[in-house]
């Protein structure tokens, strides 16, 4: 592999600690409960889905807008915007 990931830069700078988590526990739940509970509230609670391939048009749709959407925690780059730095 050429260049590190962004974690792996990241990781290394001084300064930073990195500290791992076991997974399947209460602090690894409650950031997958987040991201669930705001793909209900951004996506399935606001389409409804008459097919698999509806539901599977309307996604591809959602995650077209989602990945360049600007983002605070990217300084307001879109994650493609932000993406293409480290590729």
């Amino acid at each position: 592999r050429d260049l590190p990931a962004l974690f792996e830069q990241t990781a290394a700078l001084p300064g930073t600690r990195h500290k791992l988590i076991r997974p399947y526990t209460s602090r690894h739940n409650g950031k997958v409960e987040r991201s669930h509970r705001e793909d209900q509230k951004r996506f399935y609670s606001c389409h409804n889905f008459y097919s698999l391939d509806d539901f599977a048009k309307q996604l591809a749709v959602h995650n077209r807008r989602s990945i360049n959407f600007p983002m605070r925690p990217l300084h307001w780059l879109s994650p493609a915007e932000f993406a293409v730095q480290y590729v």
